[in-house]
C-alpha cells in the first residue's frame, strides 16, 4: 500500500455557518479502468467533503491506495491513478473540519490481517463507538486515527469465523447509528447501509468495452450520470451486498427500520440526484412552493441565498407569482483556502462570497429563500449587504423548519448551545439578523413536500427526537 506524504496544511478556520456533511464514499467493482471511475465518482460528489480524499484499488492480488488532504483534483493526477491498477476500488471524500490530523484520518483506511488485506470507506456516524473502541483498547487494540470507521478493521480483525463475510455480518451487529460501508478485499467488495438508512447509498452498473457488466455503489447519484453508470436501485437499510467473480450477492444482516435523513433533500444532495426515490431539485422546489402557501407576502422579488435556495426561491416565485431573480451573485472560487485572521476580515469574507447586484435590488422589497439558519451569522450579513444596497424591505423565508437540536447521525453540526433557533425566539432571531419578517417552513409543511404519505425520515435536528 502506498499513501502520499504531502499532506497539505489545512488553513481555514471552519466557522460551522452551515451543516457538514460527513463525506461521500464510491465503491466500483469488475470495472474496465476502476481507479478512473471512482475518481470521476468522487470529482461529482466533492460536495460532500473537500478535506481529503483518497482511493483504494485490488488488482486481485494486493490493495494499492493513495489519500491525501485536499480536493480529488489536488490529490490526483494521470500519473497517479495509472498506478492504481485493478478492476474494482473504493474511494472518499472527507468532509471540512478545524483541527485534528487530517490525514491520519482520512480514508481509505487499509490495514493487513491474517486472511490478507482489506480497504474500508464510510459515511455517517457510530453512535457507540466510544464504548467499543474502550473495550477494544482495553482488550489490546492499537488505534492509528480518530476515525470511528477504524474500529470496523478491529472488530473484523478480531472475529473468529474463516471467511470474510461472516466476520463482516458478526461486527456490523455490533454497531449502531449511522453507517454506509464499501469495503474492499483482494478479491471481493462489501457494501453495508444501516437499518435506518440514515445517509443515501445507491446501486449502478457500468458496461465495460468489451461488453462485460461492472458495479457501482455511490453515496449519489450524480456519480452515475458523470461516468455513464445505469442506476438500478438504492441499498436497502440493513442490507450487505457482496460482488464477486459469481456477480452479486444480497443480504439481509439488520432488522430494517427506514428513517433516512430529511436534511438529504434540503441541504446536502446535489439537486440533480435521486435521493430516498426522488429527484431533490423536485423535492427542493416543493419546499418552495409550500413556504409560500405558509406565509404569503407582498413583495417585488425573490431572491435566493445561492447555491442552496435557488430551487426552494423557484417553487416560491411560482406559487406566489412574484418575479425570480438571481439577486446574488455567488463567487465560487472563495472557501478553504482562504485566511480568516480577523473578524472584519471574516466578515469581509462574505462580501467576497456573495456580491449583490445593486440596480435590482434597489428600492425593492425582497424575499430571499435560503435552506436554514444555524448561527446567523451569514444570514444576518447576507440582510446587512441588501439593506446596504437600499433594499426597501427584506423578508427572509426559510425553506426548513428551525433547526434546534444537534445531529449525532454523520454530520458536522455545532452544539445545541450554539444553534440560534434553540436559544433565541423566532421574534429574536428576526431581530438578530435584521430582517422585516422572518418565516420558517413548518414540519407538516415539510413533509407534504416529500410526500406525507410515505413520511417516515428523521428529522431530530427539527425535534429533538433521536432515533
Amino acid at each position: 500500500m502506498r499513501i502520499s506524504q504531502s499532506a497539505k496544511t489545512d488553513q481555514t478556520a471552519q466557522s460551522k455557518e452551515k451543516w457538514k456533511e460527513e463525506c461521500a464514499v464510491v465503491g466500483v467493482y469488475n470495472a474496465h479502468n476502476a481507479a478512473g471511475l471512482a475518481y470521476y465518482a468522487l470529482f461529482s460528489m466533492q460536495h460532500r467533503g473537500q478535506e481529503a480524499t483518497g482511493i483504494a484499488t485490488s488488482n486481485g492480488e494486493k490493495i494499492t491506495a493513495i489519500k491525501d488532504c485536499g480536493l480529488v483534483t489536488e490529490v490526483f493526477c494521470d500519473e497517479s491513478l495509472k498506478s492504481l491498477k485493478g478492476s474494482s476500488a473504493v474511494g472518499h471524500n472527507r468532509y471540512s473540519t478545524a483541527g485534528g490530523d487530517s490525514l491520519v484520518d482520512a480514508q481509505p483506511l487499509f490495514a493487513r490481517y491474517d486472511l490478507g488485506e482489506i480497504a474500508i470507506v464510510h459515511n455517517g456516524n457510530l453512535t457507540n463507538a466510544t464504548k467499543i473502541r474502550e473495550s477494544l483498547i482495553k482488550e489490546g487494540a492499537i488505534f492509528q486515527s480518530c476515525m470511528d470507521t477504524e474500529i470496523l478493521i478491529h472488530l473484523i480483525a478480531r472475529a473468529q469465523q474463516e471467511n470474510l463475510i461472516d466476520r463482516i455480518k458478526e461486527s456490523i451487529c455490533k454497531l449502531e447509528g449511522a453507517f454506509c460501508f464499501a469495503i474492499l478485499s483482494r478479491k471481493k467488495m462489501f457494501v453495508v447501509r444501516d437499518r435506518f438508512g440514515f445517509r443515501p447509498l445507491s446501486l449502478g452498473e457500468v458496461t465495460n468495452p468489451d461488453g462485460s457488466k461492472g458495479y457501482v455503489v455511490a453515496s449519489e447519484t450524480c456519480a452515475f450520470d458523470l461516468i455513464g453508470a445505469k442506476f438500478l436501485r438504492d441499498v436497502e437499510p440493513g442490507e450487505m451486498l457482496v460482488f464477486s467473480k459469481k456477480g452479486m450477492e444480497s443480504h439481509k444482516i439488520l432488522p430494517q427500520n427506514p428513517h433516512p435523513c430529511v436534511f438529504e433533500y434540503i441541504y446536502f444532495a446535489r439537486p440533480d440526484s435521486q435521493v430516498f426515490g426522488h429527484l431533490v431539485y423536485n423535492i427542493r422546489k416543493n419546499m418552495g412552493k409550500e413556504l409560500a402557501l405558509e406565509n404569503p407576502t407582498d413583495a417585488d422579488l425573490v431572491i435566493p441565498v445561492p447555491d442552496s435556495g435557488v430551487a426552494a426561491a423557484l417553487g416560491y416565485s411560482r406559487q406566489s407569482g412574484i418575479p425570480f431573480e438571481l439577486g446574488i451573485i455567488r463567487n465560487h472560487y472563495v472557501g478553504r483556502t482562504f485566511i480568516e485572521p480577523t473578524q472584519q476580515i471574516r466578515e469581509l469574507k462574505v462580501r467576497l462570497k456573495l456580491n449583490p447586484i445593486r440596480e435590482l435590488i434597489e428600492n425593492q422589497r425582497i424575499i430571499i429563500i435560503d435552506d436554514s439558519i444555524v448561527r446567523g451569522t451569514t444570514s444576518r450579513q447576507i440582510i446587512k449587504i441588501l439593506r446596504d444596497c437600499g433594499a426597501k424591505e427584506i423578508h427572509m423565508r426559510i425553506s426548513s423548519p428551525p433547526t434546534i437540536s444537534p445531529c449525532f447521525y454523520g454530520v458536522d453540526t455545532p452544539n445545541k448551545e450554539d444553534l440560534i433557533c434553540a436559544t433565541m425566539s423566532q421574534e429574536e432571531v428576526r431581530s438578530y439578523i435584521g430582517a422585516d419578517s422572518l418565516s420558517f417552513l413548518s414540519l407538516d409543511g415539510l413533509k407534504r413536500s416529500v410526500g406525507a404519505e410515505n413520511y417516515q425520515y428523521c428529522q431530530a435536528c427539527f425535534d429533538g427526537q433521536y432515533l
